[in-house]
């Protein structure tokens, strides 16, 4: 029996990938970071999808100003990116806030596939630190991208969506070669 045997489709499985990355910045590099991560949201999905500004639960760590400031830039990144989007008042991890986006598939279920939360407890309970332009150390921010999600289940998801006609990107025929007779068969192959 295979590790990875499907319980329902590739929606449901036992084992998953996630294309999960951890973006190491200051924090005054995170709004251009936010609008990176958006920006590739948008180059990747090629259908509609919700934002939600998820912010401090009641029991959080960190201090208030950290998240104030941190929610602040959230705010203006989901502004500039100029899609409508929702506050999810306290839904927020207890170490950052962050953006949920959801994606609804062929029959009009949403799915929360993708997520870009920040960090900020880690640096500190690892102790790292970098030496800023004024010489002095500096906690960074961790940034949280998983644009896709599980892949698995973006899979299944594009599936439903395109019925099988994927677009250019994800196709793995991209590109065809097709005789107009048989005079062409040479240049047909020189072109493959």
């Amino acid at each position: 029996m295979s590790c990875q045997e499907p319980l329902s489709g590739l929606t449901r499985v036992r084992r998953f990938q996630q294309d999960d990355a951890h973006i190491f910045c200051i924090m005054g590099q995170i709004k251009s970071e936010i609008n990176g991560a958006l920006a590739f949201l948008r180059d990747i999905f090629g259908f509609t999808f919700q934002l939600r500004l998820s912010t401090r639960p009641e029991k959080f760590l960190g201090e208030i100003e950290t998240w104030n400031h941190a929610e602040k830039e959230l705010t203006e990144s989901l502004n500039e990116f100029g899609d409508t989007w929702q506050l999810n008042p306290g839904d927020g991890a207890f170490y950052g806030p962050k953006i949920d986006i959801t994606i609804m598939d062929a029959l009009r279920r949403p799915h929360q596939c993708a997520t870009i939360q920040l960090e900020f407890q880690l640096p500190i309970r690892f102790n790292l630190s970098f030496i800023n332009e004024a010489g002095e150390k500096e906690k960074p921010v961790i940034i949280h991208r998983a644009i896709l999600g599980s892949v698995q289940h973006m899979i299944a998801i594009l599936t439903e969506i395109y019925a099988g006609k994927w677009p250019f990107w994800l196709s793995p025929r991209q590109c065809v070669v097709v005789l107009v007779g048989p005079v062409f068969h040479g240049y047909a192959q020189q072109v493959l």
